[in-house]
């Protein structure tokens, strides 16, 4: 029962943040894909925050509630994360469709540096209420908030396609080493998946979330250990 009862306050603190993380996400690779000319993702509704039209049962609900519970079953922390439906892009209609390819993909990463700032903001406010009913809820959710933002933005900026990072590659390099580097994409979930069942993708992301975290707190004024203790808090 206990363990029913801790598991229901994770799903809590977390459910907001998880939601709005990976939708907006998405919802700003379509807007800013429109700025630039391709109108797929407008024309298909896809350029909101309303989270029904970005949630994709299995990515989105089932595969964080299965990595909440097993962490909590297995006593230990993990890598929390999902996906949205993706936004439908068609990069050959923007104006300059390798170029504008790069703001296309970054945009993703870009907003949950946003969020992650936003909801240190939030951590700054519960502090501010100190012995507020809502004060520690908050907090912890703040927490949350930046612990999901800055792994989505790690995931996603590895130079890997279908990733933002293999996107971002791409646009940078000369066209001929970019054809090349594309056909990587069909086999980029696979590769993802061995990195991490070997260990190595948490060799990779973990430096990376650590470096944002700094980035997060200085913008905010929070103290990097204080930000990191009250992460662990939320995994603990």
């Amino acid at each position: 029962m206990e363990l029913v009862s801790l598991f229901l306050q994770k799903v809590s603190v977390f459910a907001l943040p998880v939601i709005f993380a990976i939708t907006l996400h998405e919802a700003a690779h379509g807007y800013v894909a429109r700025f630039f000319g391709d109108m797929t993702a407008a024309a298909a509704g896809r350029i909101t925050a309303n989270p029904l039209k970005h949630i994709d049962p299995v990515g989105t609900i089932l595969v964080p509630l299965v990595i909440l519970l097993t962490s909590k079953l297995l006593g230990g922390g993990a890598i929390l994360f999902g996906w949205a439906k993706p936004v439908p892009v068609n990069f050959a209609r923007l104006r300059r469709p390798k170029q504008d390819m790069l703001w296309v993909a970054a945009a993703g990463p870009g907003i949950n540096f946003v969020m992650a700032v936003f909801w240190a903001l939030i951590i700054q406010l519960a502090i501010a209420l100190q012995s507020g009913f809502f004060s520690k809820p908050m907090e912890y959710m703040g927490a949350a908030g930046v612990f999901i933002n800055v792994i989505l933005m790690a995931l996603n900026l590895i130079p890997l396609p279908p990733l933002d990072g293999g996107r971002i590659a791409v646009s940078l390099l000369p066209y001929r080493a970019a054809a090349q580097y594309a056909r990587i994409e069909p086999y980029g979930l696979f590769i993802l998946l061995g990195l991490m069942f070997t260990g190595v993708l948490g060799i990779i992301m973990w430096p990376l979330m650590s470096l944002f975290i700094g980035l997060v707190a200085l913008v905010t004024g929070l103290e990097p250990e204080q930000l990191v203790g009250l992460i662990q808090v939320v995994l603990s």
